[in-house]
């Protein structure tokens, strides 16, 4: 089955949004815990979240068994159908590793209803512009009836790669661009093609407003893990022109994502768990080659979550 261009169309949109990238709780014996997955995910799709990312990098993706992450993709499946009393929200599925590893996850996650999939930077030592072109394209062409993202970190992997992708396969429809640099991003994106993806500023909010005004469309986010509201207000002030409201929000983020990019974002993960911590959503725990945040770290997530006006057991913020 091919993705027909109606169907195309209807991802392209269901992209333009926020990405929520969900963590992977694990419980004291060290195994993911489901319940607490489950309890994230259905928080942020009850306030509104309309796009759920499991095997993001949020959600530990590299330090996951094959197993784990096909659990996790079906936990989400079931969690953003909601509890019937709102909308349910997609699911992008993130591949990755070897090719065969990214196409067997991806038949696995489009057998239990998932219609995209996103796609990891391949992760080996020597990755070659040609190399990854065939590497997306292999994967994209084995799995015709899904919607496929690109993940792109590289800085080398321009605007022709990603042009030349979209036309040898049809069903690479969005691009999540995971470099910090807006202007280079704003040429990529109109060189590779502006209104022939939905490109997602692939850094979060503070990425959002600048690449916004570039061309943009929807961010990815771990932050909407601890406060969904905050991520949604700066996607609606975004989409309704509200500069001014878009760069509250941003200002609003800026503590917590800046914690989470230290040290060459070291503790990106575990800035996030320690707030769900903190909020009583699951444990903080994290698999090497992440580590725990110091006291430091912590007290400084308490005030920021005071900021916001969160506290133990808030629910649905």
């Amino acid at each position: 089955m091919t993705l027909d261009l109606g169907t195309a169309d209807q991802l392209r949109s269901a992209l333009a949004t926020v990405a929520a990238i969900p963590v992977t709780p694990f419980g004291p014996d060290g195994q993911a815990d489901w319940d607490a997955h489950d309890r994230v995910i259905r928080r942020m799709v009850d306030a509104g979240v309309r796009l759920v990312t499991p095997n993001g990098n949020t959600g530990e993706f590299y330090a996951l068994t094959a197993a784990e992450a096909r659990r996790a993709t079906e936990s989400a499946v079931a969690a953003a159908a909601g509890n019937g009393a709102g909308q349910p929200a997609d699911v992008l599925a993130g591949v990755g590793h070897d090719l065969p590893s990214a196409i067997e996850a991806g038949r696995h996650a489009r057998d239990h209803g998932v219609r995209m999939i996103m796609v990891h930077q391949p992760a080996g030592p020597y990755v070659s512009a040609a190399g990854w072109l065939e590497y997306h394209r292999a994967i994209a062409g084995a799995l015709p009836g899904l919607g496929v993202v690109l993940y792109i970190r590289d800085p080398r992997i321009g605007a022709r790669h990603i042009r030349l992708l979209g036309d040898l396969c049809p069903n690479v429809i969005a691009v999540k661009y995971g470099i910090r640099d807006p202007v280079q991003f704003a040429g990529v994106a109109r060189d590779a093609g502006l209104d022939r993806f939905t490109w997602l500023a692939g850094l979060a909010e503070l990425t959002a407003p600048a690449c916004w005004t570039a061309g943009a469309r929807g961010f990815t986010s771990g932050l909407v893990n601890v406060a969904p509201g905050l991520s949604l207000s700066m996607l609606e002030s975004l989409r309704g022109g509200d500069i001014a409201g878009a760069m509250k929000a941003w200002e609003d983020c800026r503590p917590f994502e800046e914690l989470r990019a230290a040290d060459s974002s070291a503790d990106n993960v575990s800035v996030v768990k320690e707030a769900l911590a903190q909020l009583g959503l699951c444990r903080p725990d994290v698999r090497p080659p992440s580590h725990r945040v110091s006291e430091e770290v912590r007290a400084q997530i308490a005030e920021i979550l005071a900021d916001w006006d969160l506290s133990l057991g808030e629910e649905n913020r």
